[in-house]
């Protein structure tokens, strides 16, 4: 049992790290292990869920330490990521799935081409996007797919020509009121009783990752930021693609 606990400890904090330097892939990184590990997929989502509240509520806190978070982007997008999160999760029994994926895997793939342009220094979107659409959107998809808030808000903020770290940070500080509200909604329906050296590893394996996210933000050239995003939006997209097309 000792190693099921360092397994999923050591899976929450690479997830954690990854998310919060670079905006995203903790829900990806977690669930993609524990399905691995043989966990039916609605345990999965339910244990990577719950471990985001404390998670994100400390990568966020990092961030603030770190200065990474502008409050013109972190208060738009939080409120409308909460209202957005929150009507995800009521429809979620309701809505068609595959369609939301076919969706969510497109988008990837533009937002994937047009950051690794912009690290290129060949082209970027001029403009910022609409902060309320966009944080409604995001926490709406994250709640009906398990996932989605960093790759839908992070990549479109980058794509738009946003600063990496203000845009990384406000993100990630913005998505523990969104993850909070998603999983409260939930946890109304699901029973984590079951559910306690899985989500104890993901936030104890967080927790040790948080703090380094948010230095490693702070010190990362901006190109260098921008590349690795887009290799893991693209990793993203070629998942949820091959999701697709199995299903």
């Amino acid at each position: 049992m000792g190693s099921d606990l360092l397994y999923f400890a050591a899976v929450g904090f690479l997830a954690q790290l990854v998310d919060g330097a670079l905006g995203m892939a903790f829900g990806l990184i977690c669930s993609s292990s524990l399905l691995a590990f043989g966990l039916p997929p609605a345990v999965a989502s339910a244990a990577v869920h719950t471990a985001e509240m404390v998670t994100t509520g400390l990568s966020g806190l990092s961030h603030l330490y770190h200065r990474n978070v502008e409050k013109r982007l972190f208060l738009p997008l939080a409120v409308a990521g909460v209202l957005g999160g929150v009507t995800g999760a009521f429809l979620l029994v309701g809505l068609p799935e595959h369609a939301i994926r076919g969706f969510v895997a497109a988008y990837l793939v533009c937002m994937a081409l047009l950051i690794l342009g912009r690290a290129l220094g060949h082209f970027q979107l001029t403009g910022q996007p609409p902060l309320v659409p966009l944080g409604a959107s995001g926490g709406f998809l994250d709640a009906v797919g398990g996932g989605g808030w960093g790759p839908i808000v992070t990549s479109t903020l980058l794509a738009s020509g946003s600063d990496p770290r203000r845009a990384i940070g406000s993100v990630n500080c913005a998505e523990f009121f969104v993850t909070v509200a998603i999983s409260a909604t939930l946890l109304l329906h699901l029973d984590i009783s079951q559910l306690g050296r899985v989500v104890l590893g993901l936030i104890l394996g967080g927790a040790l990752a948080a703090p380094l996210a948010g230095y490693l933000l702070r010190i990362m050239p901006q190109r260098a930021v921008l590349g690795l995003v887009a290799l893991v939006v693209s990793f993203q997209a070629g998942l949820a693609i091959w999701r697709l097309l199995r299903a």
